[in-house]
């Protein structure tokens, strides 16, 4: 038996007729399985992840291979390593396996000692248009956690193929709307999991991903800024050096409002605004705050606000400041400013290249998952309709 999502032996003994207290049982420890391909990781992903933990001790997550991936959905956007990678920097997962099957089974969650699995209330369709935990489903080892609403894979693609300056403020774009709907739609309809919704901040869900610790005597708190849009793996290689940069770091991460990006990044950034940028940047486990909308120079007032002890910034280019200024200057003249080479030159530039690079593959590839999926919907109304039939008839 389970009780609020741990297993119910965790209760002591009790003392036995005239005997003393039994020894109280030790709890077994509840161990989860995730899996998915991981490709294109936003905070929907995370958040499926932190409601997994929260059902778990143990979280371990299976991650697809590129093989795989091409096999049952099309080309996947990062390599296999690079989705290793960047599932690892995600602070709820404990472990990963790498090429984790496409499909999950019983023999799956038997290796790795698993209870139960846990996905998002969308569906999974396999090459052949099965349910991929079809077997865990008749099981009983498979657990629901709500979808995170306002974001996909198919809409920050969309984003990014549009390269206009409204998309993260105006989803009612005629423009916008017509290329969401080209990319993400079947010949008979639109999925509710792959279109397209407005992402609602709330104050809960950041609570819900913020770490909530305060900087303790004794840590070193290194501050970076940047606009860390569509959160990817050399966001993770730049803030795993410097994290490593002393031995008790207090990160802090200020994020630039969506205009100050646009001003110094032009084109049509950032492709998140800055409500997802925050939420993205706060599931990275080298990560202890975030500073939404930070001011682009580093200030006096903002070192001495948080007690900031070394600055850092990677090898990218530093734009200067609406006046021309340097924005380093003051950490510079402290002696506090360190330039981090993290040995991966990847920007959210480049993303955008290997997604315009390989447009008709993911178009392609959208339009086939869509029209699976409406016809997994079309069959579970049809069922659901002959099973109020049959009901009546009874």
């Amino acid at each position: 038996m389970i009780k609020n999502g741990h297993h119910a032996n965790e209760e002591a003994g009790t003392a036995g007729p005239g005997g003393p207290a039994c020894t109280p049982k030790r709890r077994r420890l509840v161990r989860v399985w995730c899996d998915g391909c991981y490709d294109m990781v936003h905070y929907g992903h995370s958040n499926q992840l932190r409601q997994a933990k929260a059902m778990a001790d143990h979280l371990i997550v299976g991650v697809h291979t590129d093989d795989e991936i091409s096999k049952h959905k099309g080309p996947p956007v990062f390599t296999q390593e690079e989705r290793y990678k960047i599932v690892r920097a995600i602070k709820w997962v404990d472990e990963i396996v790498e090429g984790a099957p496409y499909v999950t089974t019983l023999a799956t969650l038997d290796k790795y000692s698993c209870d139960f699995c846990v996905h998002g209330d969308d569906i999974t369709l396999t090459a052949e248009g099965a349910d991929s935990y079809e077997e865990v489903k008749r099981e009983g080892r498979y657990r629901e956690c709500k979808r995170t609403q306002g974001v996909s894979t198919t809409d920050l693609v969309g984003r990014m193929l549009l390269m206009t300056k409204t998309h993260h403020s105006n989803l009612d774009n005629p423009d916008y709307q017509q290329h969401t709907d080209n990319f993400g739609k079947g010949p008979k309809g639109n999925s509710p999991w792959t279109g397209v919704s407005q992402f609602l901040q709330t104050s809960q869900k950041i609570i819900q991903f913020a770490s909530g610790k305060e900087p303790q005597p004794g840590d070193a708190i290194i501050y970076v800024a940047g606009a860390f849009d569509l959160f990817h793996v050399g966001h993770v290689d730049f803030l795993e050096m410097v994290y490593k940069q002393a031995e008790r770091p207090y990160v802090i991460v200020g994020l630039h409002f969506d205009q100050e990006v646009n001003r110094y990044k032009g084109k049509n950034y950032p492709i998140m605004n800055i409500h997802e940028r925050t939420l993205s940047v706060l599931a990275c486990r080298y990560v202890s705050e975030v500073v939404i909308g930070a001011p682009y120079a580093v200030s006096k007032d903002l070192l001495d606000h948080f007690k900031v002890g070394l600055v850092c910034h990677g090898k990218t280019e530093v734009f200067p400041d609406k006046d021309g200024s340097d924005p380093y200057a003051e950490p510079k003249k402290r002696e506090i400013f360190r330039t981090i080479d993290s040995g991966n030159n990847l920007t959210t530039d480049d993303i955008v290249q290997r997604i315009i690079a390989n447009r008709l593959q993911y178009e392609a590839r959208n339009q086939k998952k869509e029209a699976r999926e409406m016809e997994v919907i079309e069959s579970l109304n049809r069922k659901g309709q002959q099973d109020q039939s049959e009901a009546a008839a009874h």
